[in-house]
């Protein structure tokens, strides 16, 4: 048991907390928002609902998304750095004194302290060339490994120096979970959802860095 009492997380979501793991600064501990899950849950009409909770719950369903084909294929082919080039490496789950917890690498910037999100770099940034490049090399990553993803937006996206250039590391939204694994282990089907994921994550960009006159939900409709 990994005791989290008195420690403060180091980022927020609505679902989960993440926090530095005591033993291993090296590690994040995400941590769910039982309180807001359950929130959740409840605003969801009659037949999410029939579906249970395990739906909702983003721990188990990135357990889940590291278990999906493509992720799995690699690690059996010995392609883990192909793997680990974009993602944290994972380590399963543990007990901490707020519960369940999913374990992973910690990325973290030159600072020493976890990575900047995409979403502040172009805030504060812009989208300049050697963030393109590092999108263009990310993008290029999901085409060649056939991983999925839900939506890639940018506060998702961390940002850390690898041989001197910035890469982007998906911290969050890995897995398609409400596609089914034989529809997942079609090639054509596979890199057709992957490019529209792709097109889709340009766009937020875009908004991102231009005036934001419109919601997001207006623009993506362009």
């Amino acid at each position: 048991m990994i005791d989290l009492s008195g420690r403060e997380p180091f980022a927020s979501g609505y679902n989960r907390h993440c926090y530095r793991h005591p033993d291993d600064p090296a590690l994040c501990l995400k941590v769910l928002r039982p309180e807001n899950i359950e929130a959740r849950f409840q605003r969801q009409a009659w037949p999410k609902k029939a579906l249970g909770k395990a739906r909702i719950n983003d721990n188990l369903q990135e357990l889940k998304a590291h278990r999906q084909q493509a992720i799995r294929k690699l690690l059996a082919e010995q392609r883990s750095s192909l793997v680990w080039a974009h993602l944290p490496r994972f380590h399963g789950a543990v007990d901490t004194s707020l519960g369940l917890a999913n374990v992973s690498e910690l990325i973290i910037g030159d600072d020493g302290m976890p990575a900047e999100t995409l979403e502040h770099y172009l805030k504060h940034q812009g989208f300049d060339q050697a963030i393109q490049d590092a999108v263009e090399r990310f993008c290029n990553w999901l085409l060649e490994t056939g991983i999925l993803t839900r939506n890639l937006l940018p506060h998702n996206l961390v940002i850390a120096h690898r041989n001197g250039q910035p890469e982007l590391f998906l911290v969050d939204g890995l897995g398609a979970p409400a596609i089914p694994d034989t529809l997942a282990a079609i090639p054509a089907w596979r890199r057709r959802y992957i490019g529209r994921r792709i097109r889709r994550f340009h766009l937020r960009i875009n908004w991102e860095t231009g005036d934001r006159h419109e919601s997001w939900e207006s623009s993506q409709k362009l």
